[in-house]
């Protein structure tokens, strides 16, 4: 039983050793300079000013979840195009039911203005 994963666990151990053998040679062969400007949080030529981190509006977190979610529901719609005419009349109907939910969140989420960028 348990030989059927002695693959599983072979892949594992050869993608941690080749992590591993490229993180060494990374430090054997890598430059070794330490210098000011490397020990900048920013290499783009300007000197830094105010925290490294500043604080995000929720509303850019609020638009790209709503982009996966829809983006997620619109990839139904394939394997539906593909079994069209096996699924009938019954499939057209729930794809509609689909379709009619997925256009409900998309008009409520545009209503409450979660699509308006400022």
């Amino acid at each position: 039983m348990l030989l059927e994963y002695i693959a599983i666990g072979v892949m594992i151990a050869v993608a941690t050793l080749i992590a591993f053998i490229a993180i060494g040679l990374g430090e054997l062969f890598g430059p070794k300079k330490k210098s000011a400007g490397k020990d900048m949080p920013y290499e783009s030529g300007m000197n830094p000013y105010g925290e490294g981190t500043r604080r995000m509006p929720v509303r850019f977190y609020l638009i790209a979840v709503l982009f996966i979610l829809f983006d997620i529901e619109v990839v139904f719609f394939l394997p539906w195009a593909i079994a069209f005419r096996q699924l009938g009349l019954f499939g057209l109907i729930e794809m509609v039911v689909f379709i009619v939910i997925l256009l409900i969140g998309y008009v409520y989420a545009w209503k409450k203005g979660a699509l308006e960028w400022e």
